[in-house]
């Protein structure tokens, strides 16, 4: 499938409102103490969750150092593509180490989620995993945008961001790992309204098999 850029990038990456980690190891350090792997089981729930299958064309938006694009790329086969933008070129760097140490097809490029450089309506799903949280408002809602944009009719939106733990104990937990004005931030149920806004139809929001985590999803309007 032929994509289109819409957009440049400069050495030190683009320029963003939003929160950038640049630290891939001590990313992949604090993102693999809580399972988020390579076709670790959280991996596996989310592109299960969000029913990717063989043969589609996949976006994951923010992909840090690769984990979920990978995992992806598994699920969709030599028939599907998975692409993974970030705005640190530091994660694109060590996600495409990772590519091609496992010999995956998968493709990954610094991007925004704010200005995705891809041409319209080219993805089957768009995948975002602890990525919202790091935005305002006005970024997520020009990033839901966007998203609309890059996926096909029909197309669905698939995100998934911390849910602060009601056990004390986990919470604690999460806290300590990811920091709590983090946890804090991130107001999954709060996301509908933006999706449904952007346009976005069948928007739903629920628990994941994480204690940590929730989701919400949205589709592209067929036609």
């Amino acid at each position: 499938m032929h994509k289109m850029h819409n957009n440049s990038q400069s050495n030190n990456g683009p320029q963003t409102k939003g929160a950038t980690i640049h630290s891939a190891s001590r990313y992949d350090l604090h993102t693999g103490l809580i399972g988020l792997g390579v076709n670790r089981f959280n991996s596996r729930m989310i592109i299960e969750m969000a029913k990717i299958k063989p043969g589609d064309e996949v976006l994951d938006v923010g992909c840090g150092s690769g984990n979920l694009t990978l995992t992806a790329q598994k699920y969709v086969g030599p028939s599907g593509s998975a692409y993974g933008i970030d705005a640190a070129l530091e994660m694109i760097e060590v996600a495409r180490q990772k590519a091609r140490r496992s010999r995956s097809p998968a493709v990954f490029e610094v991007g925004l989620i704010e200005k995705i450089p891809y041409s319209d309506a080219n993805f089957d799903v768009v995948i975002s995993r602890l990525v919202i949280h790091h935005l305002p408002e006005e970024l997520r809602r020009r990033g839901f945008a966007e998203i609309f944009r890059v996926l096909k009719p029909g197309g669905n939106l698939f995100l998934v961001d911390f849910k602060p733990p009601t056990n004390p104990i986990l919470a604690r937990l999460a806290s300590a790992l990811v920091g709590h004005q983090m946890m804090m931030q991130s107001h999954v149920p709060g996301l509908p309204p933006l999706l449904t806004d952007s346009g976005f139809v069948d928007v739903v929001s629920g628990p994941t098999g994480s204690a940590f985590l929730a989701f919400v999803s949205g589709m592209k309007p067929e036609g």
